[in-house]
């Protein structure tokens, strides 16, 4: 059985984990399925939007714990969207966190670009509780996402929080009812792709890389970046659509 399932929604991809008998832990086939998916979505022109979500009870608790001697001990594991060496994907993704959303799964989550989390949900970086570290940037994303405090207690208990507290923190952007989970992505992409989709991944570009710059050199890099998104022919047809009172017809081009 596979372990990703792969959907097409017009400008959407919808990314679920699919292996709910073990919470969603993935195994290198299941990198590799997700890594496979990954690249289609960087790549293809058409896909604007992605939402990450899992099947059953959990997001996802990260690595299957019975097969993670065996990842570290493979050198060449696939392109993944966490870690110092992820794919950079300057197009948008949402994360969809239902149930169980703990360790390598939260990292995941956490390097997405929205949030949205079930009524239902569970999330932590549990990985000190297996003797293990949360390597794969949920540590040092966690620490920059909210206080000091709660992060270093979240990272040195273990302990998992539910949906609303993590609302409060701001670790997730809103809380939705269980079943209505997927379709509140869905429309919140819709959203996102009725503006320009190169705009859209050129603020995305310019937001993540600026966040570490000083603040007079991360603005001079969005004059480069917004000089080369005027090149565009969307960038033509936003303003004479505004003109003309009418919606866009954006083509990414």
């Amino acid at each position: 059985m596979a372990e990703i399932i792969w959907e097409k929604h017009g400008h959407i991809r919808l990314m679920t984990m699919n292996r709910p008998e073990k919470l969603n832990a993935l195994t290198l086939q299941g990198e590799a399925e997700m890594s496979r998916c990954l690249i289609e979505f960087q790549e293809d022109e058409q896909a604007w939007v992605l939402i990450i979500t899992g099947s059953g009870r959990a997001f996802s608790t990260g690595s299957d714990l019975s097969t993670v001697h065996e990842k570290w001990a493979t050198p060449n594991r696939p392109p993944r969207l966490v870690g110092a060496d992820g794919l950079q994907i300057w197009k948008p993704i949402i994360a969809a966190i239902n149930g169980y959303c703990l360790g390598g799964g939260f990292e995941l989550a956490l390097a997405c670009d929205i949030l949205l989390a079930a009524d239902d949900a569970r999330i932590g970086l549990t990985e000190v509780r297996w003797a293990l570290f949360p390597g794969i940037g949920g540590l040092q994303r966690i620490m920059r996402a909210i206080p000091r405090g709660w992060a270093m207690q979240m990272l040195l208990t273990g302990d998992w929080i539910e949906a609303d507290q993590a609302e409060r923190l701001g670790l997730v952007q809103r809380v939705v009812a269980a079943d209505r989970l997927v379709d509140e992505a869905k429309q919140l992409a819709e959203r996102i792709c009725q503006n320009g989709p190169l705009a859209v991944r050129a603020v995305k570009e310019a937001a993540l890389r600026g966040s570490d710059l000083p603040l007079n050199t991360a603005m001079v890099q969005d004059q480069l970046i917004s000089f080369k998104n005027r090149q565009t022919e969307d960038s033509r047809e936003g303003p004479k659509a505004f003109v003309e009172k009418r919606a866009p017809r954006y083509k990414g081009r």
